[in-house]
């Protein structure tokens, strides 16, 4: 399954242009390589999803074979780490 539609899948972007953007971006990586949208995702990938102040890091439990209602998206991924940022503040300087 494509990246883009596994992030909407599983329910880690709302909307899989939501996830193509982000990806385009460079905020989904594995191993440190940004990704593409048509990256064929497997279980046992570890991907770092770069939100607008908090970091990410989920490995692939499960890939469906196609969306139905029967998904439950936080049966997909297990989550590794999340940790928050402070967004930058660079007017105090």
């Amino acid at each position: 399954m494509r990246l883009d539609k596994f992030m909407k899948v599983s329910r880690l972007s709302k909307r899989r242009s939501e996830a193509h953007e982000a990806l385009e971006h460079g905020r989904i990586t594995k191993d440190g390589r940004t990704l593409k949208p048509g990256y064929q995702v497997q279980p046992g990938d570890l991907l770092v999803i770069h939100y607008a102040t908090k970091f990410v890091t989920v490995r692939v439990r499960e890939v469906p074979l196609r969306m139905t209602p029967a998904v439950r998206g936080a049966e997909l991924y297990d989550i590794v780490e999340s940790r928050t940022e402070e967004p930058l503040d660079l007017l105090a300087q």
